[in-house]
């Protein structure tokens, strides 16, 4: 199974500290973020990985080169200073991606989740990891019901930026940037989104207060 990681975002939440690093090689307890994730995959046995850069992107490809130091083989997607947002990302990386499903995560992300659980085939368009909602995402995004992942319900989650994707969920997407939202809940009002929710370790690292925190709690 091959798994992508988005890497491309501008960190504009992350200033000062992104004006010369790129967010996923902003560290944690002395270690890049995005060296979190290709762990945890490697750990999980993913051990293909496309990753996606933007703005700065040589150093990232510089800082992780094949993937060899960390027991995967690394393929890069470059953006240059335009990045595609999400969809418009994975749609620019299909050709590396294959025709089987395949692992999205985002770069910028602080998590334990155990990336073996994910399912290895789909009858859907996507299974998506849901968590608990964080002070900054208050209302969530979805509902999750009897493991199917709905627009509307009494009780919302949020996206964690993990899960796996179809390839057909992308097949009428145009080339350029494209939001993934929109396809999401598309796809959730045509019930074909599945998902879990997620209760451990999860922190959507987007200010520089976030991740000072995380390095000082020591969670």
């Amino acid at each position: 199974m091959i798994a992508m990681i988005l890497a491309a975002g501008r960190g504009e939440r992350m200033r000062p500290l992104t004006n010369t690093i790129p967010k996923p090689l902003l560290e944690i307890r002395g270690k890049p973020l995005i060296v979190y994730q290709i762990e945890a995959l490697a750990k999980a046995g993913i051990k293909q990985l496309v990753i996606n850069t933007g703005v700065m992107g040589e150093k990232i490809s510089q800082y992780l080169g094949t993937g060899e130091e960390f027991g995967v083989s690394i393929q890069y997607s470059p953006e240059g200073d335009n990045p595609l947002e999400t969809a418009g990302g994975i749609v620019n990386a299909l050709t590396l991606l294959g025709k089987d499903p395949f692992i999205v995560t985002n770069a910028d992300i602080f998590t334990d989740f155990d990336y073996s659980v994910l399912p290895k085939k789909l009858d859907m368009d996507a299974h998506l990891v849901l968590v608990k909602n964080p002070s900054h995402n208050p209302d969530g995004d979805f509902a999750l019901k009897k493991g199917k992942i709905l627009n509307k319900g009494e009780q919302k989650y949020t996206y964690s930026g993990i899960g796996v994707y179809s390839p057909n969920l992308f097949r009428e997407c145009p080339s350029g940037p494209y939001p993934l939202a929109p396809l999401l809940h598309c796809s959730a009002q045509a019930e074909q989104l599945g998902g879990e929710l997620y209760s451990g370790v999860w922190i959507d690292v987007g200010t520089p207060e976030r991740l000072n925190e995380i390095n000082i709690n020591k969670a």
